[in-house]
């Protein structure tokens, strides 16, 4: 058994609408998960700081970027994922939908006990229409999850639970628990999701509601305790 999270950090920007990196990380801490897949995490530059992804390192963890958003002179922003081991392989995947922000997909092959397991970390789009294009990108990367234990995680922005988006990445995988992230302090939404393919049996999903996660970001991390068959 291992455990996986995912968390949208909002740039580490609390309730407070303070910045700050080193409470973000005392989440992770309280996660101890093997592998956390971030959204809306700025990347490290040398001369700045401190910064989420430059701590995690300091923390132990193999940090994997995928800013999807890079500007002249300022931090790249986008997806990441935190590991207990190196990565295997990585691919980076465009997920855009032109006229709208930027997207992407962390696509990171990692070994776990001995065996390849396949993480995908993502963050769609804010509107219906851009969403579904995404999904069905999204079932185009997953592909056949027959030949290795697949796990897809991230902010999917959508809140209606029955949608056929939803239902067509749980027959490529299986069934997500829909737990409420969002907002932080009195979560209404399932935003972030939890998919993992049929080598896999998910344990206790949840929200990770603790004090210093009620006041790093606006959304909950969700976690599971995942179990290779």
């Amino acid at each position: 058994m291992f455990s996986v999270a995912t968390y949208n950090v909002h740039r580490c920007i609390g309730r407070d609408r303070r910045r700050d990196p080193d409470r973000v990380r005392r989440v992770l801490h309280e996660l101890d998960a093997r592998i956390v897949g971030l959204q809306e995490v700025e990347s490290a530059l040398p001369e700045e700081g401190p910064h989420l992804l430059a701590l995690a390192q300091q923390d132990g963890f193999h940090v994997v970027s995928g800013p999807t958003l890079i500007h002249p002179g300022e931090n790249g922003y986008g997806n990441a994922l935190l590991l207990s081991a190196p990565p295997l392989s990585v691919r980076r995947h465009d997920l855009s939908v032109a006229g709208r922000e930027p997207r992407g997909a962390l696509d990171v092959t990692v070994g776990i006990d001995g065996s390849p397991l396949r993480v995908i970390v993502t963050h769609l789009g804010l509107r219906v229409d851009e969403r579904r294009r995404q999904f069905t990108q999204l079932l185009e990367v997953l592909g056949d999850c027959r030949d290795m234990a697949t796990v897809l995680l991230g902010d999917f922005n959508e809140w209606r639970p029955r949608t056929r988006a939803l239902r067509d990445i749980a027959r490529a995988l299986t069934d997500s628990p829909s737990v409420r992230t969002y907002p932080a302090r009195r979560p209404l939404f399932a935003l972030d999701r939890i998919w993992v393919s049929a080598h896999l049996q998910q344990h206790a999903v949840a929200a990770h509601s603790s004090g210093w996660a009620l006041s790093a970001s606006d959304h909950l991390p969700l976690k599971a305790r995942l179990e290779l068959l």
